[in-house]
């Protein structure tokens, strides 16, 4: 009788055909209905920082690939994305500069040097942008001109600004929809952010864990608070903090009561934030906190192995 031939493979067994630079031009396609807005809204503006954001990622990842010696995996499209998101989560008229910097410490620093892909503590665009943010008062020497055309800006108070002072709003419609004054470029449209976060949700890129929780933690807690939650779901980046930053497959939570967990305490940050202190980055400070809390609740909320013996007593 012949006897089977088993086949012994090491770890993972459970495979996908799913590729990284799939998954990263999925999410770059998610976001392209707010960088239409963007775009729009902006015209040579936000080109321009767009343009600025995307070159510096790319030269970042190469400089940094090869002082450590590593092969240069530009063709995964993860460098491109950070440069983008870190484009998107600044005003359009922000110096060109300004956002090169935040993407060379995004790529270089909380991408390459902390792991490199797949093995990064902190969102890398989110790290970035908030180190520049912090850093902004040092960094104001270089008064550079970077406004080679005129393009027609509006400037005022961004609607959390307005918010705060208590001054009147625009329609919740408006700020829905598109308004200019909103602030960073990813503040624009949150119908927009919606329309790419579907996309991530029919590719299975994300889930509605994280998302809900932020979402429903915020409506719940400015609605008992006596603010309009409506109004603080649609303005300073929610959306894009809720679909596209806290569901960040390397810095978020792998199981499903995990990814509930962090939302909810995401939310409430946020919350504390902006209620508790003048306007600030709170969404971006929030998920960054919590990154650096993702791998103990992983470990807290883990499944058991099948392997385990059971304890006894």
């Amino acid at each position: 009788m012949k006897q089977p031939q088993l086949v012994s493979t090491s770890s993972p067994h459970l495979k996908s055909d799913m590729r990284i630079s799939t998954a990263m031009r999925d999410v770059m396609l998610a976001l392209l209905p707010i960088v239409l807005v963007a775009i729009y809204f902006y015209r040579g503006y936000a080109l321009l920082l767009l343009a600025v954001c995307l070159a510096t990622a790319a030269v970042t990842e190469v400089i940094f690939r090869k002082l450590m010696k590593k092969p240069v995996t530009l063709n995964d499209g993860s460098a491109l994305l950070t440069g983008l998101f870190v484009a998107l989560l600044f005003s359009a008229t922000t110096a060109w500069w300004t956002a090169a910097i935040a993407t060379f410490i995004g790529v270089g620093i909380g991408k390459e040097l902390m792991g490199g892909l797949g093995w990064n503590r902190f969102n890398p665009a989110l790290f970035g942008y908030v180190t520049i943010f912090l850093l902004a008062p040092y960094v104001t020497f270089l008064n550079i001109d970077y406004t080679p055309w005129e393009v027609g800006v509006v400037s005022q108070a961004t609607p959390l600004a307005m918010m705060h002072q208590g001054m009147d709003m625009p329609a919740w419609w408006e700020l829905f929809v598109g308004f200019q004054g909103a602030g960073a470029m990813a503040e624009l449209s949150p119908l927009a952010l919606l329309l790419g976060a579907a996309y991530l949700f029919y590719r299975k890129h994300i889930y509605w864990h994280t998302p809900v929780a932020i979402l429903a933690t915020v409506f719940v807690l400015t609605l008992l608070f006596g603010a309009n939650p409506i109004l603080h779901l649609i303005t300073g980046g929610l959306f894009l903090g809720a679909f596209f930053m806290a569901t960040d497959w390397v810095t978020s939570p792998i199981t499903e009561k995990g990814k509930l967990i962090f939302g909810v305490a995401i939310g409430l940050l946020i919350v504390m934030f902006r209620l508790g202190l003048p306007p600030t980055e709170g969404v971006a400070f929030s998920i960054l906190i919590m990154n650096a809390f993702v791998p103990l609740i992983d470990k807290a909320t883990k499944r058991p192995s099948f392997s385990e013996p059971k304890a006894t007593a």
